[in-house]
Order: C-alpha cells, then structure tokens, then sequence
C-alpha cells in the first residue's frame, strides 16, 4: 500500500466510534483527517486520544467534509439515522463505513446501498464480531468440512447494558436517570437489544450458513416495566436445514470481554457431521466429529493484517480495488437485515412470519 488514505469520523452517537478512530490511528498508511459532532464534549476523549488539531475538528459534516476531503468515512449515528446520515454523505464522493447494525429496517437499508451506488463508492457494514478469532477460525473449519453440512446456529450473545461502558471498553456505572436520557432505550432511535446484537448473530449466522436464507421467523421479547424497548429477545429461524436460534441480551450477569456471563456469548454451530463452540473472546473452540466425538479443545487461529480489523481490511479491499466480502458487504448485511425485520414484526404481531423481499 503506498498511499495514506484520509478518514474523518462523523456522528458519535455509537460509543465504537472511539474504537474505529483508534484503528485508523494506529494504521500505517491512514491519517484522521476530520472528526465531526453537533456536541462538541462527545468529542473531547478523540481529541484527546488522538491528538487532534483544532482545524481537525467539526461541528457541521459539510464543513468538515469539505475541508477534510476524506477518502473513507466512518459513521456512527444512532440507527434510525443510519440511512439519512449516509444519504448525506454519500455524495461527498467518500467509501462510508458503518458501525453495527445496518439500519433501523431494510427499507433504509436499501437506501444505504443505492445512495452509496449513486456515487460510485463502497459501503461496508461492521460487526465487530467478525474479527474475533474464535469466530473467524470457526468459519474456516465449516469451510474445510471439518463437521459437514452445517445444520444449525446456536446464538447468545449482549453484555450488561450500553451504558455500562464507553469506547476502548472503559467502563462506567450508569444512573437509573441515564436509560431516560439515552437513545439506546427509545424506539425512535431504534434502540433495544434486539436492534442492538440479533444483527451480529444472523449476520454471521447468513456468513455460516453460505447465504442461506430461512424461510419464516418466530420471535419472543421481552416487556421491561417502565421502558419502550426490549433488553431481551428469542429468535428462531426455521431453514430448510433445521431450526437455527438467536438470542440477544441487555443485563448478562458479566461483560463477556471481562469475564464470560453464564450462558457463555457466542456461536454454537451443528453440522451433518460435528459440533464447533465458538465463544467471543475465548483462545479455543471446541471440537466433535464423528471420528472424534469427545470434545476437544483448539486454539484459535492467529489473525495478521489486513484481516484484524474493519479498517486494515477496508483499506486493503479499497487498496487492490475489490469490494468488500462476508459480512461487511451489503449483500451478506442485507439478508441479516431482512431477518430482524422479521423478528421485529413477529415480536410486535405475536406470530409466526416470512421474509419480506
């Protein structure tokens, strides 16, 4: 790679924000070239992190966007916003990332992708779940056939609640009056744990499963006294391979990248032929086959660049001029999209339903 490519950081409505500036900080070949807020102290710990310039720093995207003329934008607003943020930007003519999840429906998904098609650039998705190595070596043990024809996915998967930490995982004890203030508990803003963690599992559950769509979903939430938004949701898909289960989860008992909760957050995938346990964070994955039924223990695969964080890999995909792939692409994204609204519409009718197109 032999250019520097220019980043600005627009919206920091999602606390990741934070954790993708400090990637591309970290980047040999990027630069943070504009960070951008309508509230300026949402900004500070950036500024101070990465020692940023006044003339660096934004309150109005247009401004910062013309100054900065960045190639990659990193986006992360609340999900409602998701796609007026990204209609407003595509046209500046920069690749958009966005933070998880996708969009508040697949109707603002869809208008993510033909805004950022318009301007003849790249959308890319992430999830954070995606670069975790016990996942990542998952996937290339189904690719190898290792335990066959997958057949289910098995999803849990929340940490203690939003307002427990901030980025880089710093965290805090949050108030009873900040659930009231936060846009993580309106449904305006699409908050609630459903919005917040089913996209990771059917997303990397579609990465699993090969594409493969189910063809009708069933959903349970949860009704807390006092809130508008769920902290616990149920979902199952039924594929014409068997059933797959997800499981989303505001209030686990601890943070799974502290200490893993009871249950464990992560991945259990059932083949034709086998059983792979995919926890976050863990060193190993365990292991049946059929010739080795008893569980065994595998150490999970070492991740080297460009392939240990969405903007080594962005910039890599920018770099040699192919789009991005798994479930940063859209296309992957999009069918997890269509099955949370899915599980969004039967939780609210209490039934069963199909995957709108």
């Amino acid at each position: 790679m032999s250019r520097v490519w220019r980043i600005a950081g627009i919206n920091f409505d999602h606390m990741h924000m934070g954790d993708l500036l400090r990637m591309a900080h970290e980047h040999p070949h990027a630069e943070i070239v504009g960070i951008c807020d309508e509230q300026p102290e949402r900004m500070a710990w950036s500024v101070e992190q990465f020692q940023l310039p006044p003339e660096r720093v934004f309150t109005d995207f247009r401004a910062c966007l013309e100054a900065a003329a960045p190639d990659l934008v990193i986006l992360c607003p609340a999900t409602a916003q998701h796609a007026d943020w990204t209609e407003r930007i595509a046209p500046f003519g920069a690749h958009i990332l966005v933070e998880k999840p996708f969009a508040a429906n697949l109707r603002d998904a869809d208008r993510m992708i033909r805004a950022v098609a318009r301007a003849g650039r790249q959308l890319i998705i992430n999830w954070p779940l995606r670069w975790v190595a016990s996942h990542v070596t998952a996937k290339r043990m189904l690719e190898e056939g290792l335990i066959g024809e997958l057949r289910e996915v098995h999803y849990y998967d929340g940490n203690r609640g939003p307002l427990y930490h901030t980025a880089d995982k710093i965290e805090r004890e949050p108030g009873p009056e900040d659930k009231v203030a936060s846009w993580w508990y309106r449904r305006e803003h699409g908050g609630g744990s459903l919005l917040d963690y089913l996209g990771y599992g059917v997303t990397l559950g579609t990465w699993f499963h090969g594409g493969r769509q189910p063809i009708e979903v069933t959903t349970v939430v949860d009704q807390p006294a006092g809130l508008e938004v769920d902290e616990h949701s149920i979902t199952v898909a039924r594929y014409d391979c068997g059933l797959s289960k997800f499981e989303t989860r505001w209030g686990t008992f601890t943070d799974p990248w502290t200490h893993q909760p009871q249950p464990k957050c992560g991945f259990v995938l059932r083949g034709a032929d086998g059983t792979i346990s995919s926890y976050d964070y863990e060193p190993v994955v365990r292991v049946q086959t059929r010739r080795h039924p008893e569980p065994t223990d595998h150490p999970v695969d070492a991740l080297h660049p460009p392939f240990q964080n969405p903007v080594q890999y962005t910039l890599h995909c920018l770099a040699e001029g192919v789009p991005v792939g798994g479930p940063l692409s859209p296309a992957t994204s999009r069918i997890g999209q269509q099955i949370v609204d899915a599980a969004v519409r039967s939780a609210g009718e209490r039934r069963t339903v199909r995957l709108l197109a």
